[in-house]
């Protein structure tokens, strides 16, 4: 392949994903507003386009031709970055999650990623952890004690749930060899006796801590108290208004596909899934089965949204430090100690 050809290629999915993610989160949005609607017995956004759909556009359209007021103690060049420190991290992250089985084109191997990396676990965890700055950034640069107290809280919060999201990967990475999401998607193909998938939900523990801190990680209730109705004004982002706070409306939708994409590529087997009809029918079906695991998984994020209280702030760090990380530890050690077992027998065997 020429470097124009490789050049022409990257472009090409760096679009295609950007042009995902934004087509994404205007479902996300809708699908929430309905799915939350049914739950509370309401009827949700029924007026703009059909059933509602295009009401997230409107929003979107609202707020970019609205007036985006600047503050007078602003720190005016971290204030402009924040939201864009913010949306950037989130964008990225969905570059090397494959969203479906790699095809021929010609003489190419195409992967649906936007690229393979052989440490992309590494690569996600460092990317999430570039969002804590914009929190801060925007807290801090807002020239107000009440969104820099509610960036405090929130940067607390998003570290506290970053070390169990963190230990949580361990096992999987023990388990199944490699960082590379590819890779990780590839060892759970199959199945177990030609009936259970091959799947790393085997990893229970691993499974439910890292979804639980990826809901914390975008602060979605019941974790959402930094930009609680109840909780100081609201949040690190009070001072912000316009397209300026659209964009970290998008950057937390983007990331709740991005943990739900992230969890099911994990665990869930990816893009794996049964195969049948014709040959064009069975390149689009790894897609179908991928996208319907991540709406299943976002149907969880609007599911406890609906269902559960929120929080205390003390529960909620005590729950990370006290019970999430002390449990995430115990689980690396026994399944260290189980796949140990499993590679090399029992010692006095």
């Amino acid at each position: 392949m020429t470097g124009w050809e490789t050049f022409l290629t990257a472009a090409i999915k760096v679009l295609a994903a950007f042009s995902l993610l934004l087509t994404v989160v205007i479902l996300v949005v809708w699908f929430e507003r309905k799915a939350v609607a049914d739950l509370q017995n309401r009827i949700g956004p029924n007026r703009a386009g059909p059933w509602g759909l295009l009401q997230t556009v409107a929003d979107g359209v609202k707020l970019l031709f609205k007036e985006s007021v600047t503050p007078r103690r602003v720190e005016f060049g971290l204030y402009i970055l924040a939201p864009i420190a913010a949306l950037v991290p989130a964008l990225l992250v969905f570059l090397v999650v494959p969203i479906g089985a790699p095809f021929t084109l010609g003489d190419r191997v195409i992967d649906l990623s936007g690229t393979d990396l052989n440490i992309g676990l590494l690569y996600i965890l460092a990317l999430s952890s570039m969002a804590v700055y914009a929190v801060v950034l925007a807290g801090w640069s807002s020239g107000s004690k009440y969104p820099l107290l509610g960036a405090v809280r929130a940067s607390a919060q998003m570290i506290s749930y970053e070390a169990a999201m963190g230990l949580a990967l361990v096992p999987v990475i023990l388990f199944t060899g490699t960082t590379s999401l590819k890779g990780i998607v590839e060892v759970q193909a199959g199945s177990f006796g030609g009936f259970v998938p091959a799947w790393n939900v085997v990893l229970i523990p691993s499974f439910l801590i890292f979804f639980i801190a990826g809901v914390a990680e975008t602060n979605r209730a019941p974790f959402d108290l930094v930009e609680a109705e109840s909780e100081i004004v609201g949040g690190y982002h009070t001072e912000y208004s316009g397209f300026r706070f659209a964009l970290f409306f998008l950057a937390e939708y983007i990331n709740i596909f991005n943990i739900s994409a992230i969890t099911v590529t994990l665990f869930l087997g990816g893009w794996h899934g049964p195969t049948f009809g014709p040959v064009w029918f069975s390149w689009l079906l790894p897609i179908f089965w991928f996208l319907l695991k991540t709406t299943l998984l976002i149907f969880v994020f609007v599911w406890i949204r609906a269902t559960l209280p929120r929080m205390r702030y003390d529960q909620l760090m005590s729950f990370g430090w006290k019970r999430l990380i002390p449990l995430t530890l115990l689980w690396i050690v026994l399944s260290t100690l189980a796949i140990g077992v499993r590679r090399m027998g029992l010692p006095w065997t």
